[in-house]
């Protein structure tokens, strides 16, 4: 496909400033699995990638129903798009003053996985005045966190009545694409999940322009072909970003590191296209914040991503996805196909 803009193939563009009815865009439809758990704790520590300081994120099993929220302290944020807050470089919820930050990795392993219903309680070293908190970034992945949910392994989410429930799954019904400047996101109704992405970095070329697409994902694809991928930064914009007040716990340990001239400062890398790879990672894990209930996140479409290096940016500014357009959209142009 190259690095050609295939919005130009839709017949017509509407700025909506108000919620499109996501019932004409999305289905709901039996996926043949029953919602799911961990079978037990799952816990891991590190240090926060932007904030620095050491936090503990704890899995805990969940009835089904419950879907996937963040515990801080007495305090409960659903992983959800109704608590997405802009914020730079990472996924942020926040509730009632509360925040998680860089939650992007550990929810993209989640969904992937097949935890439908888990309580994720984090613990953090800051004062207990300070109302925000950081999922810790580990080594730039979501491998280890597949690594333990694997070790700790699954079980059938039980509601209260001791009943399992069937998990359904959002299937797109017509074609529409979001976009702001030059990012994109576009989805069209296919039969399965099918995900392609882009990257450009034109001023780091042994980054470049990236593609990389699936057509099969599934927790062993997901192990083997994405977990492992790490976050990447451009060598000459760290100094810029932490005197912005953010990658204050990035390092080579948990980071590749990419110098415009001299090209990677830490290799060996573990795919040729991490960085892209490392970025649908980003996308699954952003996508599954429209989950609720315990059903899947993901649409059943063919979602192709240019340049959107976060998409909960696109979420907070209320293009909330083709599922669910909630609140309004600003400065955004959604694209509709004309049959």
């Amino acid at each position: 496909m190259g690095s050609k803009n295939p919005l130009m193939a839709f017949s017509r563009a509407v700025h909506f400033n108000t919620a499109r009815n996501s019932s004409s865009l999305i289905s709901w439809i039996p996926t043949g699995k029953i919602q799911q758990t961990v079978a037990k704790s799952v816990q891991l520590t590190g240090i926060g990638l932007h904030s620095g300081k050491l936090s503990t994120v704890t899995i805990l099993p969940e009835l089904a129903g419950k879907g996937r929220y963040f515990q801080f302290r007495s305090n409960v944020i659903p992983a959800s798009t109704d608590y997405v807050k802009e914020s730079p470089l990472c996924t942020t919820l926040c509730k009632d003053g509360h925040s998680v930050t860089t939650v992007e990795h550990l929810l993209s392993a989640l969904e992937a996985i097949g935890v439908d219903n888990c309580c994720l309680q984090i613990e953090t070293s800051n004062p207990h005045d300070d109302p925000s908190s950081e999922v810790p970034i580990l080594d730039g992945s979501a491998r280890e966190w597949v690594d333990a949910i694997e070790e700790a392994g699954l079980k059938a989410a039980l509601d209260r009545s001791g009943n399992s429930c069937e998990k359904l799954a959002p299937v797109l019904k017509e074609p529409v694409t979001v976009w702001k400047n030059d990012s994109f996101i576009a989805a069209f109704p296919y039969s399965k999940i099918k995900i392609t992405y882009g990257i450009d970095f034109p001023q780091a070329p042994e980054i470049g322009c990236q593609w990389f697409s699936l057509t099969c994902l599934d927790k062993d694809f997901f192990a083997k072909e994405l977990a492992s991928a790490r976050t990447f930064c451009i060598y000459e914009q760290v100094e810029q970003l932490r005197k912005s007040g953010v990658i204050k716990g990035g390092s080579s340990k948990n980071a590749i590191v990419c110098s415009e001239s001299r090209g990677w400062l830490n290799p060996p890398l573990r795919f040729s296209d991490e960085p892209c790879r490392h970025k649908v990672l980003d996308l699954i894990g952003d996508l599954s914040l429209l989950a609720h209930g315990g059903n899947q996140g993901l649409p059943v479409a063919h979602i192709i991503a240019y340049k959107v290096y976060l998409f909960s940016h696109l979420l907070y500014y209320g293009t909330l996805s083709f599922c669910y357009w909630h609140g309004e959209l600003s400065n955004v142009t959604a694209y509709y196909h004309t049959v």
